[in-house]
């Protein structure tokens, strides 16, 4: 590490609480496209998009960067909660139409944290209920309300409860599926068997039941994929009780998973869709989308005071208007790169015995390290060292779960790029494994 990000580390720690940042020392200078630069110049490959933010690429494009410029100069700021303004309106025309049939009111935010909340507050609206089931290993944010709902690693949760009003439940986990007699789509069918008969028949009486919130993808909790069982089995259960299902897609979805919604991966609809993340292209906007049928609340029930930011919508609108642009094209490129890197990452599975596990959808895909193939022991330690290693190599890339790698590059990236970053990592993960 140099003097100077050495210093500007040092200055960081006087001045701010401690976030959640990993343990190695990545300073910003800046980046575009595919790269990061750090504070000294440094070019570096990005398979983070920075949390999932920049899906259209790092500092996403000219023409969204352009257009919030524009907007900046004629006004950032037009408290959308209190006034109209045209601007939100035509964003949320367009955006409504990437939505299944039947789909029809919008909420504005600035987080998924605030989505979520939002959503789950909308649910309860509608259904005069309760309680919100969710999920073990689930992230839904960190403000009061939607930790209540996370339940990925308990040093986001300690000292804040007591929680009232939320009920966990196992999320399918295939690769370490407790059921041993069972594989695959079987597995998820006990995890739903288990709700069932455990949560809703001991714990949360049905009709008291106002939300089943959980992640078509879980991403914090280790980039886990469910079974189609598993989801389809979600649904069932809300039409049952007559709860609400509430999808967050703040970090799966916007087309991360080659679908606009990542749902739409499974055959099942929601009830409602929470957004964030690579909405805003960059900017902090998120977004609540409630089926019609629902109707509407009445004035007061919810609103902010920078939900629909119109530098935010600015940026969010041609954002959107590029991925409508060019979606075929997308859909068939993600899932192609997704492909190209899973079978890379497959390859490199049967070479090294800490690859426990490769798993995911389009480019959202997870490697997860063990202390070796048969005991399926994290590797935690060993996940940090070839974190580091990476990055010094040239590769930037992020934790998840207990000892999960994220692989989750802009949807833009070049071949090249893509096949740079995989040796970096494979170089990486083979330096640790003979270490």
């Amino acid at each position: 590490m140099s003097k100077k990000a050495d210093e500007i580390i040092r200055r960081d720690h006087n001045v701010f609480l401690n976030t959640t940042m990993i343990d190695y020392n990545f300073v910003l200078g800046g980046g575009e496209g595919d790269f990061v630069y750090d504070v000294d110049g440094r070019k570096i490959i990005d398979f983070t998009s920075f949390i999932g933010v920049y899906n259209l690429g790092i500092n996403s494009n000219v023409r969204i960067r352009n257009a919030i410029k524009k907007q900046i100069d004629v006004m950032m700021h037009g408290a959308f909660n209190e006034y109209y303004s045209e601007l939100p309106v035509k964003f949320g025309e367009a955006f409504i139409k990437m939505f299944p049939k039947g789909f029809g009111r919008i909420f504005l935010c600035n987080s998924g944290t605030e989505a979520v909340e939002s959503s789950v507050k909308y649910a309860k609206y509608f259904t005069k209920r309760q309680y919100t089931l969710a999920f073990y290993r689930a992230f839904h944010g960190r403000t009061m309300g939607s930790l209540g709902l996370t339940s990925s690693k308990f040093i986001q949760r300690s000292h804040f409860g007591p929680f009232t009003g939320v009920i966990h439940a196992p999320y399918v986990y295939p690769y370490r599926c407790p059921f041993k007699h069972r594989d695959g789509e079987e597995c998820g069918e006990e995890y739903i068997d288990y709700i069932r008969e455990n949560i809703l028949k001991r714990e949360a009486p049905p009709n008291e039941v106002a939300s089943i919130i959980f992640e078509p993808v879980q991403g914090e909790g280790g980039y886990i994929v469910p079974t189609k069982s598993f989801v389809r089995g979600l649904r069932e259960i809300a039409d049952e009780i007559g709860a609400a299902l509430i999808c967050d897609e703040v970090q799966a979805g916007y087309m991360r998973t080659g679908k606009f919604l990542a749902l739409d991966n499974f055959g099942v609809k929601a009830d409602i869709y929470a957004m964030a993340k690579g909405l805003g292209a960059g900017m902090p906007m998120g977004a609540v989308v409630v089926k019609s049928d629902f109707g509407d609340v009445p004035e007061g029930v919810n609103a902010n005071t920078f939900g629909g930011n119109l530098a935010a919508v600015a940026g969010a609108y041609e954002a959107l208007k590029e991925i409508q642009r060019n979606q075929r094209k997308m859909e068939h490129d993600i899932k192609q790169k997704g492909a190209h890197i899973m079978k890379r990452l497959g390859e490199m599975k049967d070479r090294y015995g800490m690859i426990g596990d490769v798993r995911g959808l389009g480019l959202m895909i997870g490697v997860e390290l063990v202390k070796d193939k048969d005991s399926m022991v994290p590797a935690s330690k060993e996940r940090e060292k070839v974190l580091k290693i990476a990055l010094e190599k040239g590769l930037l890339l992020l934790p998840a779960g207990d000892s999960t790698i994220r692989v989750l590059p802009p949807l833009t990236i070049s071949q090249h790029s893509i096949d740079k970053g995989l040796d970096i990592l494979e170089e990486s993960i083979s330096e640790v494994s003979h270490s």
